[in-house]
């Protein structure tokens, strides 16, 4: 008999957030509950990060907006409820395992009846797919525990059993305000993130319990599936041919072309030992290797004093001379690639266009590109080299990162360090390493940039169809004014026309365009209005005008869904007024109801918009001003008028309002500018420009100016 305990796991403790009281169960059961507990729970953690992509991708391919808008809402309410379904999940989880045995605890038969149909049957199916590649596995683990218990276990009581799992699941998110199409697709993430590697936490479980002493006569399932999962989890990667790697004729000529460039550098970052009789230079291999020795020694902040790679590498070659009796030295050609490695990631170093935070990771990668160039000095010659693509892609995507505390929780910049951390611990003198995690940076970056994208264009529609209404509203005062300006009209007439048949032309213009029929037809019935209000109509011209008129009125006034007490105090205004007008009364001061009034000023249907910089002062900054009129969309600039410096780029130049709207890497409009403000910004030093060319271009090119120029001086 095993003993009985009562173990309650940290995770599950800190997950429930109370203090439940656990039943008592044997140990071991205990440590299979809790064991596949943590192994599920990382399944859940796998399904929502994923959850994201995926319905990033299903807005992106969405056909119109309803659909999009769907999958956003979808997104924001998983991430609010993910918790919740955790906690939920793991809760319904243990209590199953202190209720094993017991008939159908949870009631999950009642509630599969309670489910839509869709979901019945893809849950079968998740289920069949299960047994059919673990059924071996599961039984084992059902009949041992059923020996542990003593009491009858089938298939339906197992809590570990597939659709045991799916009821938790579908249990736990119960709640989920998302339609039936989401929670399929959510259901397919269950299958792919926790289902999927099942055999796993059946396989743990039935060693844990032969081990000790359960049923150990079972013979173990076979691990074929887990075995397969494994290779095919690895990332194969097409590997570079072999004439590649090694030194390509351009780059040979290219580094001969600099030697008398380099000369005045040797001895800066690498140590300049002279070439006596007695030293011998030290090969490159040799020199690879300890290359490969310090890779494990990058210090984690480009701050610190202690790593410095000339004295490194200098007392390393003191080591090999002792060891070896013989002075070495590094070979004048290997020495010029140290030294010019050295200057371009002293340029990364100080460049002011990569995130501070971003560019001290960035740096870590010195020996693991200078390992390259030793091995292949192509790497200058070939912009398609994937080292020098890698360090590209790496800079480019880190450009709109902020210099923030919370941008070191940020998904991008783990991932950077992840990857060069992986340079650094894994290689040696394989390239092939770069063809792998170029592949995977790719991968990782294109589904950031498809959000983004799908992100700014969102921004730029609303900007685009803020600007026309906009445009729209200063057109109906335009027309407005030319009608109204300086005349004395009833009271009644001037409040409808600015507050109610503004919004019919306004409707017309945005809906249909300045030359539509309907704007045309919109300003012909204010006209015929005016007109017939006028003292002095023939009654027989004014009989064939009004039903028209009133027609006319009446339908583009319920068009905007003006009040209806309103329109009705109208229309019988107006009529007093065509009564007026055809016995020639040339005033209505008299009627308190007709009264009238003189438009003496402008219209204005919405207050105008203010600028976002403060507009030009004095003179006007030219060269500034055509620095913006340059501007491509796709452009960064750094802000600096605020405590933090904000990376902000530009998505959009809005036809007709002279703005220029900016958004932050997630996309999201972060700043908003006019073209003459922009430039005072950058005169005054406010906003600066980000060159976001490729890193290793700029860097090269940087520092073969500084060589020229050196040279001629």
């Amino acid at each position: 008999m095993q003993k009985q305990g009562k173990v309650v796991p940290l995770a599950a403790a800190i997950d429930k957030g109370a203090n439940t009281p656990l039943p008592c169960l044997p140990v071991l059961l205990l440590q299979v509950r809790d064991k596949a507990a943590m192994q599920l729970r990382e399944g859940l953690q796998a399904l929502f990060d994923n959850a994201d992509d995926m319905l990033f991708e299903m807005a992106d391919r969405a056909v119109d907006r309803v659909n999009q808008n769907l999958y956003f809402e979808a997104m924001r309410d998983l991430r609010l409820k993910r918790k919740s379904i955790e906690r939920g999940f793991l809760d319904i989880f243990y209590d199953a395992f202190s209720r094993i045995g017991q008939p159908d605890p949870l009631g999950r038969h009642e509630q599969g009846n309670k489910l839509h149909k869709e979901r019945i049957v893809a849950v079968e199916g998740m289920v069949a797919r299960v047994l059919s590649r673990d059924g071996h596995a599961l039984e084992q683990l059902g009949a041992r525990l059923q020996c542990l218990v003593a009491r009858p276990l089938d298939q339906q009581q197992n809590p570990l059993g597939p659709a045991a799992l799916c009821a938790y699941f579908l249990d736990a998110g119960r709640n989920l305000g998302v339609g039936l199409r989401v929670k399929l697709i959510v259901l397919k993430l269950f299958e792919r993130y926790v289902l999927r590697d099942i055999d796993s936490v059946y396989a743990e479980a039935n060693h844990l319990l032969a081990a000790a002493g359960v049923m150990p006569e079972l013979q173990p399932a076979p691990r074929r599936r887990a075995d397969d999962r494994r290779l095919s989890a690895r990332h194969v990667s097409p590997r570079l041919p072999e004439h590649t790697l090694g030194p390509a004729d351009a780059g040979h000529a290219f580094m001969d072309d600099l030697q008398a460039l380099l000369a005045p550098c040797r001895g800066r970052f690498a140590p300049r030992l002279q070439a006596t009789a007695a030293s011998q230079p030290i090969s490159s291999a040799d020199l690879l290797r300890l290359l490969s020795h310090l890779q494990h020694y990058v210090p984690a902040s480009v701050d610190d004093d202690d790593f410095d790679l000339g004295q490194q590498l200098e007392q390393l070659l003191l080591r090999v001379s002792v060891r070896s009796g013989t002075r070495r030295r590094i070979p004048c050609a290997d020495e010029d690639m140290i030294n010019l490695v050295g200057l371009l990631f002293e340029y990364i170093a100080a460049d002011p266009n990569l995130p501070s935070s971003l560019r001290a990771v960035i740096v870590r990668l010195h020996i693991p590109l200078l390992k390259v160039a030793l091995l292949d000095k192509s790497l200058f010659s070939r912009t398609s080299h994937p080292a020098r693509r890698l360090l590209n892609e790496l800079a480019a995507a880190a450009m709109g990162c902020e210099g923030r505390n919370e941008s070191l929780r940020d998904s991008l910049h783990l991932r950077i360090e992840r990857t060069v951390q992986r340079l650094l611990g894994d290689f040696t003198d394989d390239m092939a390493i770069f063809v792998d995690l170029l592949q995977d940076f790719l991968t990782f970056s294109q589904g950031e940039r498809r959000r983004n994208d799908l992100l700014e264009q969102r921004t730029r529609d609303a900007e685009e169809g803020r600007a026309r209404a906009l445009q729209a509203r200063l057109q109906v005062q335009q027309e407005l004014n030319q009608r109204l300006r300086g005349r004395t009209l009833p009271e009644a007439v001037v409040n409808m026309l600015v507050q109610g048949w503004s919004q019919v032309l306004l409707l017309a213009w945005l809906k249909q365009g300045e030359a539509s029929q309907a704007w045309r037809q919109a300003l012909a019935t204010m006209d015929t209005l005016l007109a017939s209000i006028v003292p002095g109509q023939q009654p027989q011209v004014l009989l064939e005008q009004v039903p028209g008129l009133l027609k006319a009125l009446r339908e583009g006034l319920a068009s905007v869904a003006l009040d209806a007490a309103a329109t009705r105090d109208f229309f019988q205004q107006l009529e007093q007024l065509h009564l007026r007008a055809c016995q020639g009364a040339a005033s209505l001061t008299g009627d308190d109801d007709l009264v009238q009034v003189l438009v003496a000023e402008d219209i204005v249907l919405a207050i105008a918009e203010e600028a976002a910089c403060a507009p030009l002062q004095h003179d006007e900054p030219v060269e500034q001003m055509r620095t913006v009129q340059r501007l491509r969309v796709g452009n960064w600039v750094e802000a600096l008028d605020d405590d933090e410096p904000l990376r902000c780029k530009l998505v959009a130049r809005v036809d007709g309002s002279d703005r220029l709207v900016f958004v932050n890497r997630t996309g999201m409009k972060v700043r908003e500018w006019s073209q003459a403000g922009l430039a005072q910004a950058l005169h005054r030093g406010a906003v600066r420009l980000l060159d976001d060319g490729p890193l290793f271009e700029r860097a090269l090119d940087a520092v073969l100016d500084g060589l020229r120029q050196q040279q001629a001086r």
